[in-house]
């Protein structure tokens, strides 16, 4: 039985969409490139106030032009799919809507076109669309090390929560408000810049038992940088082991698939 127009439409215009292996298909995602490199610049001249009094109509105009576009690519990408809401919730789903609402916001909240900027994430199809493999496997693999380790930096960012807290309300006590400590979140913000070694300096501990307790917190923070970095690679290296696959998924768009896989791990649909 031969494929219905219908059908046959959606499938040519998914390849050129969702594919970078054919000249249209590339020529489509070197134009969408250079149209997010474009837009961004135009929303970084704006926010210049000395660019925005001599040029601003029409610098808007392009705004506008370039959120019409962007917004028709997203319909035909819903369209072309075989499960819009799939394509619709992932990552590259997400950043596509985000790169068009700001514009249709600004309307009513004025300054949010600003938030435009987010279209640079659009950039990281670059990857895919001039074939650079291997950049493309390794941010597939470390995407995938991020997501396999999700829980376990869950539960050690639950107890570096509580350690803040503790350690917090505890140079809350000994300082107290004469120090600068005026009260516990601020404390526990002092305990947050301490341990991640940022320390910004606008607190410091005065006592010599505040002196103390900061210390500890101090060499606290170089061990606690490193347990999710362990973690992270421990994901990776595993990761790295299966490999990936640069076929986009015809029904929800995803890519990164191991090199064996049969079906779409997001939607279970026949790669």
């Amino acid at each position: 039985m031969s494929e219905r127009p219908w059908s046959r439409w959606r499938s040519g215009l998914h390849e050129i969409i969702f594919e970078a292996d054919t000249p249209a298909g590339k020529a489509f995602d070197v134009g969408l490139i250079s149209s997010v490199i474009l837009s961004v610049t135009t929303v970084v001249l704006e926010s210049v106030s000395s660019i925005r009094a001599s040029y601003g109509d029409v610098l808007h105009a392009l705004e506008w032009g370039f959120t019409i576009l962007f917004t028709i690519e997203y319909v035909l990408r819903l369209l072309c799919v075989q499960r819009p809401l799939a394509y619709a919730t992932s990552f590259f789903g997400v950043v596509d809507l985000l790169a068009i609402i700001p514009t249709y916001v600004s309307v009513f909240v004025p300054g949010s076109q600003y938030l435009l900027s987010i279209r640079i994430l659009r950039l990281l199809r670059i990857f895919r669309v001039f074939k650079l493999t291997e950049y493309l496997s390794e941010a597939s693999i470390i995407r995938s090390a991020l997501l396999a380790s999700r829980r376990k930096i869950s539960v050690f960012l639950f107890a570096v929560m509580t350690v803040v807290v503790i350690v917090g309300s505890a140079m809350y006590v000994v300082e107290g408000e004469e120090h600068g400590f005026s009260d516990i979140p601020t404390s526990i913000y002092w305990a947050i810049v301490t341990m991640t070694t940022v320390g910004y300096g606008d607190l410091s501990p005065q006592t010599a038992l505040g002196k103390a307790l900061a210390s500890i917190v101090m060499i606290m923070g170089y061990g606690i940088l490193a347990v999710p970095t362990g973690i992270v690679t421990v994901e990776m290296s595993q990761a790295a082991r299966r490999g990936v696959n640069r076929q986009a998924c015809q029904a929800c768009g995803a890519e990164g698939h191991d090199l064996d896989a049969v079906h779409c791990k997001y939607c279970g649909v026949h790669l």
